[in-house]
């Protein structure tokens, strides 16, 4: 199938929905007949497992590779250190049950940690960051689509951590900021086709070699986008003109609905069905062109 194999990473601004467009695409897929692998790469924002119907957070990925750098441990900043992960290919077969949260149907969650439970003064989550870019996810016998839900806003992005995914998938909310993270991030993506070096004056020549080396051998091929929180036909059409004036266009339209939010408020299950996502993310991915050439978004 199109997207087996593929990573899928989703971005936006705080508040744009993110979190539910990652459990809505999540439940798409797996009705399209995906194995899913949810990854919570957000590491201040909690409860996505409750909205996959998962009953318990699975325990963070960093104690499960040894701990982040700042508090003695062994995953280091990628923005400081731009090596692998080591050991970051992991078959959930073997994983300890504690580090998995298994959801109705085949959908798997993993979280790769959270900021606050490493108390005042751990340093920052560019740890986190890294576990995202690098980690793996299979099954024995086997393969899946992996969602990494990212934190709010461009920092990820700013750090490198999205050059391994194959897509990333803007959630765009009725907002200027919404607006332009989208045209953010599709610039980015073209200084990253175009070779642009990423920001490495501050390591060591080795260091830095490998940090360009990375860059240049970047796995992201596109950019697509989802419209989300649309409360009516003209803020929808305002939203789609302004992202047309740059060449974009989305991939579907979710609407406001007071069942997404009461289901965050009191912490259930998000039970909407959103069949197009996965149709037309199939659709977009089997349209574009192989080799990383084209930025354009597919409806």
């Amino acid at each position: 199938m199109g997207l087996v194999g593929q990573r899928i990473g989703l971005l936006g601004k705080g508040g744009s929905g993110k979190s539910t467009v990652t459990v809505l695409l999540a439940r798409a897929l797996r009705t399209a007949g995906y194995p899913v692998y949810v990854l919570d790469a957000d590491s201040t924002n909690i409860g996505l497992h409750r909205a996959l119907g998962i009953s318990h957070a699975p325990d963070s990925l960093l104690e499960y590779f040894g701990g982040m750098s700042f508090g003695g441990g062994r995953v280091t900043c990628p923005v400081d250190d731009p090596t692998r992960l080591p050991d970051a290919e992991v078959l959930l077969d073997e994983l300890p049950e504690r580090f998995v949260g298994r959801g109705e149907g085949g959908i798997f969650l993993l979280s790769a940690g959270k900021l606050g439970s490493h108390g005042i003064g751990a340093g920052c989550d560019g740890p986190i960051g890294k576990i995202a870019r690098d980690l793996r996810i299979r099954r024995r016998g086997e393969e899946g689509v992996t969602l990494v839900d990212f934190k709010a806003g461009f920092e990820d992005t700013a750090r490198g951590v999205v050059v391994d995914l194959d897509w990333a998938l803007v959630v765009v909310d009725p907002s200027q900021p919404s607006l332009e993270l989208a045209a953010e991030m599709k610039a980015m993506v073209e200084k990253l086709r175009a070779g642009v070096d990423p920001a490495i004056a501050h390591l060591g020549p080795e260091l830095a070699a490998l940090a360009r080396e990375r860059f240049r051998r970047a796995t992201l091929r596109g950019v697509f986008v989802v419209l989300n929180r649309v409360p009516n036909d003209e803020t929808e059409r305002y939203l789609r003109e302004r992202l047309a004036a740059c060449g974009t266009e989305p991939l579907v339209s979710i609407r406001e609905d007071g069942a997404i939010r009461e289901a965050w408020l009191r912490g259930t299950a998000i039970l909407l069905e959103a069949p197009d996502l996965a149709a037309r993310l199939e659709s977009a991915v089997d349209a574009a062109s192989p080799a990383p050439t084209s930025l354009s978004t597919h409806s």
